[in-house]
């Protein structure tokens, strides 16, 4: 299942030309049409080189630059740290047309300040927590909104693989790691199923073997209720073969349920097949076949919403900045809740 595409397909210019950009904008970018006519990077040998293998008009030796030679009607997909994320939108014309690469700044009060500029800049901006546009994903919500699986009740996402954070090098210096920069999608995801949790509970943890990282392995809770239980467990460290490496989203409601076995965390970035399987009334699971995966064909979605909301098709973007506070939201709460604790025998016994 593949998302919807916007009528006009407007010219991309990407600020940022890290892995992120060639294995998962790009090739998506390319699958979908859309066109990207110039890319910038810090480093002009990088933006060069990515520009050269994807058939890129132009690399730029400076923002101000690019920003000189886009065209009316641009959309800047701005691919960089968080920590830069205010200093680009800055920059950016009034009233650009942008897609942010998650996070939304590295914390709730950055996150704040980018929505407040993209307000006080008339920008249509969006942020790229892509896994709701996933195609296993997209098939899901149809059979949601179809009544498939009746009303949705539980939501559970395991993760538990080896992850080769030396991949990312800037987040060996971060203060956040986790759940900011990976189960921030599954609380996205879980946002966008059922709403805003009345409240989160967390906790993430170090390991061992990965002490340089603030965090690698987490808990968490989102709190909709007596009826609803919504949870996230991830662990990053399982290094002990593929044999019992898992990566599932199950969803279930009070007539069926789907399970998701999504594959490209496992031998990450190599990655293994899908698996969409689903319960109708009785008990009895089924296959779904389902073409595409999380990457890159996700990454069709986000872009997508920005040109749907920038030609009027739809009034503003599914993942707008406006929508995806409340993910960072949620993010913050979880971190605070992981550094309160729970409650301590002592206050009982």
């Amino acid at each position: 299942m593949i998302t919807q595409l916007p009528l006009k397909k407007h010219p991309v210019f990407i600020i940022g030309a890290g892995g992120i950009v060639t294995s998962a904008h790009l090739p998506a970018y390319q699958l979908a049409g859309f066109g990207v006519q110039g890319i910038f990077d810090l480093s002009y040998g990088k933006a060069a080189a990515v520009a050269e293998q994807f058939n890129i008009p132009q690399a730029f030796t400076s923002l101000t630059g690019m920003l000189a030679a886009a065209p009316a009607g641009v959309v800047y997909d701005v691919a960089v740290p968080g920590s830069a994320m205010v200093s680009v939108l800055e920059q950016l014309p009034e009233g650009a047309a942008v897609l942010l690469q998650k996070p939304m700044g590295e914390d709730y009060t950055a996150a704040s300040k980018i929505l407040e500029l993209t307000r006080q800049k008339k920008m249509l901006a969006a942020v790229n927590f892509q896994l709701r546009y996933a195609p296993f994903i997209l098939a899901a919500k149809s059979m949601i909104e179809a009544g498939s699986i009746g009303t949705l009740n539980d939501i559970e996402i395991n993760v538990n693989v080896h992850t080769p954070w030396n991949l990312w090098d800037f987040l060996f210096s971060a203060s956040r790691v986790e759940i900011l920069y990976h189960s921030i999608h599954y609380i996205d995801l879980v946002r966008n199923l059922l709403g805003n949790p009345q409240s989160v509970y967390a906790k993430t943890v170090r390991h061992p073997a990965m002490k340089q990282l603030a965090s690698v392995k987490s808990n968490i809770i989102m709190d909709y209720g007596d009826m609803v239980r919504a949870n996230i467990l991830t662990n990053h460290c399982h290094d002990y073969g593929t044999l019992h490496q898992q990566s599932y989203i199950k969803l279930e409601g009070d007539k069926g349920a789907v399970k998701i076995n999504f594959g490209t965390l496992i031998n990450y970035p190599f990655g293994v097949a899908d698996r969409f399987e689903y319960s109708v009334p009785g008990g009895q699971w089924q296959v779904l076949p389902v073409d595409g995966s999380w990457f890159p064909h996700a990454f069709m979605g986000s872009m997508a919403q920005v040109m749907l909301a920038l030609e009027g098709t739809i009034a503003r973007p599914d993942n707008s900045v406006e929508d995806c506070i409340d993910t960072m939201a949620c993010v913050e709460a979880a971190y605070l809740s992981s550094q309160r604790g729970g409650i301590s025998l002592s206050d009982i016994t």
